[in-house]
């Protein structure tokens, strides 16, 4: 009998258990309580083991990841992640442990995230770090609980407000929402920074904080920012930075000498754990002093020698995440910072700026292309937003319509219409994993699909398994079950 008969043969299965001397399995009798048992069989698909692999390693195959191929997918830093940390990750003293484990047996986990909490204060200039928060809008939404309970300490109870410019990352005001505050929105100058003015006009006795992210989501350095944080302090308010963009400043500005009050990083873009498809991630959370007390239990604290979950926080903000955050995300940063050092995170930072300013510049020589923020000196840092805007009134073809068509040249799409303030925007970050022939062939591509027919660009792509899909049919209507799939092979 063939093996893929015998996956399915239980008569078989049983003769060959009881031949090696074991107790064979009851296939079809199993005792399951009458109130929860089901009345028909459940209709699930039953395929033979070699049709099954197959289509998961035809899957796999099709995946895009960073170890494929450029990522340039704007503020998301998909970097290349070096494999030791996967490996260093693997290791049983890791792996195995338990979050109940007595503390006294877990002695070598708790001194990796008590350690990376003082590398995350070194490299930020902060003073305290929780690393509780499962991903960067985690980060955030901890951070405003920080700054509405420090205003409610001191009886300022009114500040109700959170500013942000028009460049902020979308969770920026969902965060400050669903922290219970309003969001007020200011709109950046013409050089795509922080209108110094406006923002003074906006601040009030109602203003809890000013959401901050530099570089910017265009690319660009805020480079009024210790006037930025003079005028927020002084409003009595406090300063927020989304550290979404760390990668571009590591080892050369910290957001703590900035003046910013709090902090979240992004451990899963910036130190290189994995990312994407809903996790795993990590959104740290820094302080200055006069916020530490409200950190989230448990803090890792060190007593009769030993290290310990402490809870006695009076006035802590309480638990935010179950156990103590994604162990092994923070792992994996923990030895991405060890083995890189100063000298290195600022390599990283050099790299990553001088792939984007090349990569920038080279296509804007192309003549196709207009990066409508790129600077006051025409540099940018880490990433750009470039706009289509003069092919869609020239060939009436959208930064949609050049993303699709990027997937046939085999690269994935950048970041497309975001910051809105750049019309047809597509926001690019090679980071300091591109090669220059990923750039240079990624602006050759971006050059060649400026020149194609236009009905070729806008029925693209034409080699992925799917054609153009209807994304907004997706969203209205999402297929949630296998039994509503439409065969695509």
């Amino acid at each position: 009998m063939s093996f893929r008969m015998a996956c399915y043969n239980e008569p078989l299965l049983v003769e060959l258990a009881e031949k090696n001397g074991k107790k064979p399995k009851n296939f079809s009798k199993v005792s399951i309580p009458k109130d929860i048992a089901r009345k028909n069989p459940a209709n699930i698909p039953f395929l033979e083991e070699n049709l099954l692999v197959r289509h998961f390693i035809r899957l796999s195959q099709m995946n895009y990841g960073v170890d494929t191929g450029l990522y340039p997918l704007g503020s998301c830093t998909m970097k290349y992640n070096p494999r030791i940390n996967e490996e260093v990750a693997g290791w049983d003293c890791f792996r195995a442990v338990h979050p109940y484990q007595p503390s006294s047996t877990v002695q070598g986990c708790l001194k990796v995230m008590y350690e990376l909490e003082k590398m995350l204060c070194t490299i930020v200039g902060m003073d305290a770090f929780t690393l509780q928060p499962a991903a960067g809008a985690h980060g955030e939404f901890t951070g405003m609980l920080l700054i509405r309970a420090f205003h409610e300490h001191n009886k300022d109870k009114n500040r109700c407000e959170v500013i942000l410019p028009d460049t902020a990352h979308g969770t920026n005001p969902a965060s400050a929402s669903m922290a219970g505050f309003k969001v007020v929105e200011i709109p950046s100058n013409d050089k795509g920074l922080v209108d110094l003015k406006v923002l003074e006009n906006a601040l009030s006795e109602k203003t809890a904080c000013f959401m901050l992210t530099n570089p910017n989501t265009l690319g660009v350095f805020e480079s009024d920012i210790l006037d930025i944080a003079k005028l927020v302090h002084n409003a009595g308010a406090l300063l927020y930075y989304d550290g979404a963009n760390m990668n571009a400043i590591l080892g050369h500005a910290r957001p703590g000498d900035m003046g910013f009050d709090v902090v979240h990083l992004n451990l899963h873009k910036t130190f290189s754990a994995p990312h994407g498809g809903g996790g795993p991630g990590s959104g740290p959370v820094g302080v200055k002093k006069h916020l530490e007390q409200f950190l989230p239990v448990p803090l890792i604290i060190e007593k009769n020698n030993s290290l310990v979950l402490n809870y006695d926080y009076s006035s802590s903000i309480g638990k935010i995440r179950g156990f103590y955050g994604d162990f092994s995300v923070l792992l994996k940063a923990y030895v991405y910072i060890s083995l890189l050092g100063f000298d290195g995170l600022r390599e990283v930072a050099d790299i990553a700026v001088l792939n984007a300013n090349y990569l920038m510049h080279k296509l804007m020589e192309s003549g196709k292309y207009e990066v409508p923020y790129c600077g006051s000196k025409g540099v940018c840092k880490h990433e750009f937003v470039a706009s289509c805007k003069r092919l869609l009134d020239e060939k009436n073809v959208r930064a949609l319509d050049v993303a699709k068509r990027l997937l046939d040249y085999g690269f994935h799409p950048s970041t497309a219409y975001f910051p809105l303030i750049v019309k047809e925007a597509l926001m690019i970050e090679p980071t300091e994993s591109a090669s220059k022939k990923d750039l240079d062939g990624f602006v050759d591509a971006l050059t060649s699909i400026a020149q194609e027919d236009i009905a070729v660009v806008k029925d693209a792509p034409h080699v992925m398994p799917v054609g153009r899909v209807d994304e907004i049919g997706a969203v209205k209507n999402p297929i949630l079950t296998w039994k509503n799939l439409k065969l695509i092979f």
